[in-house]
């Protein structure tokens, strides 16, 4: 009978360990030394990785070749109905590859997912597939977390009252969490799309411990990359997020896949943005933006209908910003309120950025543009509920709350530049590129270190 050792793995680095440690030696995390049982090989019999690799089939070709006798060839994708989506992956999902999308619970992952497999599978009511192929791909979905009636819910939600899902011939589910049974199902049905929702519930009796642990999401990963290179499956596989914002499970999880993405947004508002961190195929610097409605996931091409508002024209304390998500430049509205307070501490309130960079920027204000500043409640909003750090914001920062003490109205500009601790303008990234793409929507007045030299000088020019 075969016996099973006790190994402690770091689940941010993978390290491994025989007996429990505190703090992980090779990366200095606390408490991340996590217990699974390694089953051992009987004696004279085939170990466990073996009978893995003959539950997936094939025999690997170990000849070394040179590089003239490899033949290569333009990676074939499929499109996902989502040009945000497809740009983020690079055109597409690549045949062979495999895809961890990771996000915060919640904020769409399952939905996105959902509609893009509708998508590819050509369901009515939806936008169908775009990779120029005559037949329509079979699209494979596993639910670990959630029963086929609730995606059913969803999936009828998505395609709408007189589109209903039984117009899906395409589109299989199966709502499993064993990887021995999912493994047979591909075998039998040869899907051209696999989706693994989420791969922190897969568990098998090979491996030891629960679903979700170091052992089980390592078996799982393992046999699904090897199942997705042989038989050429492109596989999409959910994975969950740990306090921190990292991918949950094993760090080594992150290194076995072709693409990750992270998919970001605030529950308090449904703008959702979609980001590539690693990727084999393509650009790791672009960005899809995405609005979550009651019917899904809808892609905004123009992302200036989200964060720039009719409604404030005219009124002082709003300035437009040029800023960059990966290589996509767009403008956001930066709001500014400035009130007198009878308070000693005099209150600094930043929505959308970081409020010791308010700070900073009031101090330069009141230093070299002698604002008085030191008795006024400060309150700046980046409208749309965006999450900026780029610095190009801060001159915006700077004029919108000028316009709103001095009472200016200044909605029609367009401020980008990096203001420094002595009031002096600095040249951020990509600046030809933010200023065509405020000209391109109608902005002529586009302030930038450019043409000033300092803050001063910029706000003797209003």
């Amino acid at each position: 009978m075969a016996k099973s050792t006790i190994s402690f793995v770091c689940q941010e680095c993978g390290y491994d360990s025989p007996a429990y440690l505190g703090k992980c030696p090779e990366c200095g995390t606390w408490n991340s030394l996590k217990e699974f049982r390694v089953q051992a090989p009987a004696a004279g019999g085939a170990s466990s990785k073996l009978s893995i690799q003959e539950k997936i089939g094939g025999q690997e070709d170990v000849q070394p070749k040179m590089l003239s006798q490899i033949g290569s060839q333009q990676k074939q994708r499929i499109s996902t109905g989502f040009s945000e989506m497809d740009v983020v992956l690079g055109g597409g999902i690549v045949k062979g590859s495999v895809v961890l999308l990771a996000g915060d619970p919640g904020v769409g992952k399952s939905t996105i997912l959902l509609q893009a497999a509708l998508n590819i599978a050509g369901a009515k009511g939806t936008k169908g597939i775009r990779n120029g192929s005559l037949s329509v791909p079979l699209v494979l979905y596993i639910s670990g977390e959630e029963s086929s009636e609730q995606i059913k819910l969803r999936a009828d939600r998505i395609l709408g009252e007189k589109n209903q899902s039984k117009d899906t011939p395409n589109f299989l589910l199966l709502s499993v969490t064993n990887v021995d049974i999912i493994l047979q199902t591909i075998e039998h049905i040869k899907p051209s799309l696999l989706i693994i929702d989420s791969i922190q519930t897969m568990e098998s009796k090979e491996a030891g411990g629960l679903a979700g642990s170091v052992a089980q999401i390592r078996y799982a990963t393992a046999l699904f990359i090897r199942m997705a290179k042989q038989n050429n499956i492109p596989t999409i596989m959910v994975g969950h997020v740990t306090k921190q914002g990292d991918v949950a499970g094993p760090m080594v999880l992150s290194h076995m896949v072709d693409v990750v993405l992270f998919f970001e947004g605030d529950k308090e508002n449904n703008t959702r943005i979609l980001r590539s961190f690693k990727n084999r195929f393509g650009p790791v610097d672009e960005v899809g933006i995405f609005q979550m409605e009651e019917s899904g996931m809808q892609e905004l091409k123009n992302p200036e209908q989200l964060f720039l508002s009719d409604k404030a024209k005219g009124v002082p304390g709003s300035v437009l910003a040029c800023t960059l998500e990966g290589t996509r430049a767009f403008l956001v509205e930066i709001q500014a309120l400035v009130v007198s307070t009878k308070f000693p501490m005099p209150r600094r309130v930043a929505s959308g950025i970081d409020v010791k960079r308010l700070e900073l920027l009031l101090a330069v204000l009141q230093k070299h543009v002698n604002l008085r500043v030191e008795t006024m409640d400060v309150f700046v909003n980046v409208a749309g509920g965006l999450r900026l750090t780029d610095r190009a914001v801060d001159l915006a920062v700077c004029l919108a709350i000028y316009s709103s003490l001095k009472n200016q109205n200044l909605t029609q500009t367009v401020a980008v530049s990096e203001v420094g601790l002595l009031g002096e303008l600095r040249m951020v990234p990509f600046l030809d590129k933010r200023i065509r793409e405020a000209q391109k929507l109608g902005f002529s007045r586009v302030i930038s270190a450019k043409d000033n030299k300092s803050l001063n000088d910029v706000i003797k020019g209003l």
